[in-house]
């Protein structure tokens, strides 16, 4: 049976430029003890704000894009739980019209002016925006059949007339398209949202997807691509790893895969991706919530990735954006070329 590293030795091994385990501690960690702390003397918790240093951005088309972009599975109510049943529910019940709005704000007062969402998400950000006043532009994955031109053809005109900034091809829809060996049917999808007038780009777990959009030659504006080290606990081992194996179902054999990996080869990925000269967003970097964000921040910005996209509860927003802010820094001797 294959040995996972514990939390001490995965802590040493991945994260960059420490010098000991207390500066192993994030922002998000800290204010969420002080928090703890705190309770016993407030009426409530008090949700940190940010006021550190800018935000950078950066650009995708003529779009001017935070580098580290809001996720939307936790407003929509969808998790990657694993094996824990419960956490679908949780998410809806604590993430009402409310919360979700107040955490809009303060992802907005903290620099992150773009969240990626699900089609089923955009009118709650399009209300967020006209009830509040908000900014926070949309990227939004596309989840129709791709091989399906009318159905593409009318998501794009519904999506982009509520307010996308731009609009890419669902990562399993397109991955999809590629086992298929349908890479042409990607393409058509990605032309029509860029006839449309928006940065269109091209989503996927699998690593297979940009090697066969960059080998065709198709014109997505940028990539969104997972990416995060794979030495935590619950990660697949790299002997059992199966190509496509998000499509396949879970398996009930603990050494395969359970929604429990969603890079299958990480190091491939960087190599891949270092030649590629299209804006490159990384997602689940923490590979839904196994790894800390202090190090898949900085390891998605470290090895390349242009802007990073972040599942974020209020109480997360202002730890993650110091830390993205801090690994911007660091990242004057990463390999690949910034492309926006």
């Amino acid at each position: 049976m294959a040995e996972h590293p514990d939390r001490r030795q995965f802590l040493g091994a991945t994260m960059l430029g420490t010098a000991g385990a207390a500066a192993l501690l994030s922002l998000e960690e800290k204010s969420l003890q002080a928090g703890l702390d705190h309770r016993a003397q407030a009426s409530g918790p008090q949700r940190p704000v940010y006021r550190g240093e800018t935000l950078p951005c950066g650009k995708i088309g003529k779009l001017s894009i935070s580098r580290l972009l809001m996720g939307g599975n936790l407003i929509g109510g969808y998790a990657h739980s694993r094996d824990l049943l419960y956490v679908s529910r949780l998410l809806r019940e604590y993430n009402t019209d409310s919360k979700i709005f107040e955490t809009f704000e303060l992802a907005e007062q903290a620099g992150v002016n773009m969240i990626q969402v699900a089609p089923g998400c955009v009118d709650l950000v399009a209300r967020y925006r006209k009830e509040r006043g908000g900014k926070l532009q949309m990227m939004v994955c596309m989840d129709v059949d791709q091989s399906d031109v009318p159905k593409v053809k009318d998501q794009i005109k519904e999506l982009i007339d509520k307010g996308a900034e731009t609009l890419y091809t669902h990562g399993e829809r397109t991955d999809r398209q590629v086992m298929a060996g349908n890479i042409d049917a990607v393409g058509r999808a990605v032309d029509l949202i860029k006839a449309a007038g928006v940065p269109g780009g091209i989503g996927s777990h699998s690593l297979e997807t940009p090697i066969a959009s960059e080998k065709h030659g198709l014109n997505a504006d940028y990539y969104v691509k997972t990416f995060h080290p794979d030495n935590y606990w619950s990660a697949t081992p790299p002997a059992t790893r199966e190509e496509w194996c998000w499509y396949h179902g879970s398996s009930p054999d603990h050494e395969r895969y359970h929604d429990n990996i969603f890079d299958l080869h990480p190091e491939k990925t960087a190599a891949f991706m270092k030649d590629v000269k299209k804006p490159w967003v990384a997602f689940k970097v923490m590979a839904a919530g196994s790894i800390p964000a202090q190090i898949g921040i900085n390891h998605a910005f470290g090895n390349g990735a242009d802007f990073v996209i972040a599942g974020m509860f209020d109480f997360q927003i202002a730890g993650d954006v110091e830390i993205a802010v801090k690994a911007l820094k660091r990242t004057k001797l990463r390999q690949r070329p910034w492309c926006s």
